[in-house]
């Protein structure tokens, strides 16, 4: 009889905590994003005679709209109060936008990329992840952390918690089982951190890609980087900080 009584108690229990946990399908993220600015511009000679022209740090908020296992991931505001952002850091960074469908497995792409704005249609890029033990707390979410790599060589340190269902992220992270919400890049000198979730008047109408008349694959885009870079330095002899500035500088576009 007090077996069946403990059974019975055990049972409500689980019950009951798994109604308490509720799972969030739609809603509206914010992310702040903090690039390293001087770090970016790596050590030639000439970056050391900018430097001093440059802040530290640039931060922007980005918004993570998400209902229907779709997505749209777009630049809102710089913070001025903490550093003016120079027009040259700017990059068309308000144009940027990435929008997924996580069920059909498309992504479509708008992004200025070395002062030309090119749009990109493509399947969602597949990140191989390996999920550890470590957590921490972020925008009030319990979230478990991973560790993966994109473009061949880059490390990405993400975030994520199951209890947003969408499998997406920031920029072109995506692929753990829930919503991403911490990421650094430290080749890139870059941090993305989700600082408040709204589920309440969420604007679903905007999550839609932006058309273009011409569309290109990211093999496209990689080519099209690389040769722009071959024919601007076609007559220079680089530096190899310069080198990795360029390598930063693809990278950071293909993200």
């Amino acid at each position: 009889m007090k077996h069946t009584i403990f059974c019975f108690f055990a049972l409500l229990f689980i019950t009951i905590k798994t109604n308490a946990q509720q799972f969030i399908s739609r809603g509206s993220i914010e992310f702040e994003v903090i690039t390293n600015v001087k770090k970016t511009m790596g050590n030639s000679s000439w970056a050391e005679m900018v430097k001093d022209q440059m802040p530290t740090f640039k931060t922007a908020y980005y918004n993570f709209t998400f209902a229907d296992n779709k997505s749209l991931y777009k630049f809102d505001h710089y913070d001025e109060k903490k550093a003016r952002v120079p027009d040259n850091l700017r990059r068309g960074e308000d144009e940027n936008d990435w929008y997924n469908d996580f069920t059909t497995g498309q992504t479509i792409i708008q992004k200025s990329m070395m002062g030309t704005l090119l749009n990109l249609k493509d399947s969602i890029g597949i990140i191989n992840w390996k999920i550890t033990n470590e957590s921490r707390l972020i925008a009030g979410f319990n979230c478990r952390k991973a560790i993966g790599k994109i473009l061949d060589s880059v490390y990405v340190f993400a975030f994520y918690t199951d209890e947003i269902t969408i499998s997406g992220g920031p920029c072109s992270i995506n692929g753990l089982p829930g919503m991403i919400l911490g990421v650094t890049i430290p080749r890139l000198y870059v941090s993305m951190m989700a600082t408040k979730l709204t589920v309440n008047d969420v604007k679903e109408s905007i999550i839609k890609p932006t058309l273009s008349k011409k569309y290109y694959t990211s093999k496209d885009i990689n080519t099209i980087i690389n040769k722009r870079i071959k024919d601007d330095f076609a007559n220079q002899e680089m530096e190899e900080d310069t080198k990795n500035w360029i390598n930063q500088m693809i990278w950071a576009a293909l993200l």
